[in-house]
């Protein structure tokens, strides 16, 4: 009670802030709380954006297909870095490097590939989810005892059987923590790829409104892009809650 409480206390005073520092600005670029909602009552109502549904449905749509693509891959990649050291050895640092530049860099390359339509979008979203996913997996896989692999061996366990009692039980909450952050970042890699460049999807319709200067719009739509990406991370959360009840 107390937490949520000084979470409300905290979202109320920067309402406030937003409130008082809006309204002493110019109302063409300020638009303040009060003057927000009456806009995002009528983005829910498609009363401003009749076409809302399509581009939500679609931006949900492109990250379920992007993170899909970046739990598969990263999985595998992950797993095959892990458990083959030699292979892990070789290209482990690449992978490291790779990660380390700026996402955005990538994104002009991928829009000349793939074009302004959803597949550049899914792919910009797939390579901010792949690597930390991947990452994941590889230092969970290096946290796991070894001694705890030979007792299990000593006890007759095949390989499969110790990754499934050992290896997997000890890595899980690491991995699990991977699949949240790569599910947070392929839904910005997708929301920022529609900003960046699109013809569809609620990174465009944010876009679109901007340059407008429809700013209550721009804010409406900013707040349920945000609801979207909230929601995620909650259900993400839960799962990895879950996880770290089941190894504990």
């Amino acid at each position: 009670m107390k937490t949520a409480l000084a979470r409300l206390g905290l979202l109320a005073a920067m309402v406030l802030a937003w409130e008082v520092a809006a309204r002493a600005g110019s109302p063409l670029l300020y638009v303040p709380p009060s003057s927000a909602l009456p806009a995002l009552r009528d983005l829910l109502f498609l009363r401003s954006y009749p076409d809302l549904p399509s581009h939500l449905l679609l931006t949900v749509r492109e990250i379920a297909i992007a993170y899909a693509l970046s739990v598969g891959a990263g999985l595998a990649v992950g797993f095959a870095l892990g458990l083959y050291r030699t292979i892990g050895r070789a290209y482990g640092p690449i992978l490291a490097a790779l990660y380390a530049v700026p996402s955005v860099v990538w994104y002009p390359s991928l829009m000349l590939f793939f074009g302004l339509d959803a597949a550049s979008k899914i792919a910009f979203g797939f390579l901010l989810g792949f690597f930390p996913i991947t990452l994941a997996v590889l230092a969970g896989i290096r946290q796991v005892s070894p001694q705890m692999l030979v007792v299990a061996r000593a006890f007759g366990a095949d390989g499969l059987t110790a990754f499934r009692k050992v290896t997997l039980p000890a890595m899980l909450f690491t991995l699990v923590g991977g699949l949240r952050t790569g599910l947070a970042l392929t839904v910005i890699g997708v929301i920022v790829g529609e900003i960046l460049g699109s013809k569809s999807g609620m990174g465009s319709l944010i876009n679109h409104a901007y340059g407008l200067f429809r700013t209550a719009d721009y804010i409406a739509l900013v707040v349920v892009t945000l609801v979207l990406i909230v929601g995620s991370d909650a259900l993400a959360a839960v799962v990895e809650h879950r996880a770290q009840r089941w190894t504990e």
